[in-house]
């Protein structure tokens, strides 16, 4: 099983927005980077007014309430300059949660052995859409361990310009991880906070 992926291009978001999404990730990004965050993904939604979410992350993968704050501090007054949304929006900003999307090759790899979901962006021997083991990436494929009709539990390589979509799956294994990793967060944090007392 091959589960490493190497250099800037492991960190690369393969999946991209469109529109005005695109438009408001190009001013966040910068943003992030320069507070030492990786930009997850955008979403535009006109529920109750327009809200404009941003999900982030520090390259670990965590991220807190406090720095989600720190973030909306530093980027409102970016968007407000640049005013890529006309008319009243709600800035949300959030962690990728639980059942996150999976947006870069380095996520593969870092979710290996926990269930995903992807869909492709055009048919793959009659299909788009597949559900399986997360096994790593490997030659700009990732590798999933799959059940596919009449021919049992097989191991396949989608390629990666091909994934329109990938999140993971909740499921009880997946919820003690992000468990675990939750306490080591809360943990690592409690320890800083002694140091700099």
């Amino acid at each position: 099983m091959t589960t490493t992926v190497s250099g800037a291009a492991s960190d690369a978001r393969f999946i991209g927005e469109t529109g005005l999404a695109a438009d408001v990730a190009a001013l966040a990004e910068p943003v992030l980077i320069d507070l030492g965050f990786r930009l997850v993904r955008v979403a535009i939604s006109g529920r109750e007014g327009t809200t404009v979410q941003i999900m982030a992350e520090r390259p670990d993968g965590t991220i807190t309430v406090q720095e989600c704050a720190e973030i909306s501090r530093n980027l409102s007054p970016v968007l407000d300059a640049h005013d890529p949304i006309s008319g009243h929006y709600t800035l949300e900003i959030s962690s990728p949660g639980i059942d996150r999307p999976l947006v870069r090759p380095s996520d593969f790899v870092d979710w290996v052995s926990y269930e995903a979901k992807i869909e492709l962006k055009q048919l793959v021997s009659g299909r788009k859409r597949f559900r399986g083991v997360l096994e790593g990436v490997e030659d700009g494929e990732v590798r999933m361990q799959v059940d596919l009709d009449q021919i049992g539990r097989q191991v396949i390589g989608l390629p990666i310009g091909m994934i329109a979509e990938a999140r993971l799956v909740l499921t009880d294994e997946l919820i003690r991880e992000a468990l675990r990793r939750s306490k080591k967060e809360i943990a690592a944090e409690a320890s800083g906070e002694d140091a700099a007392e």
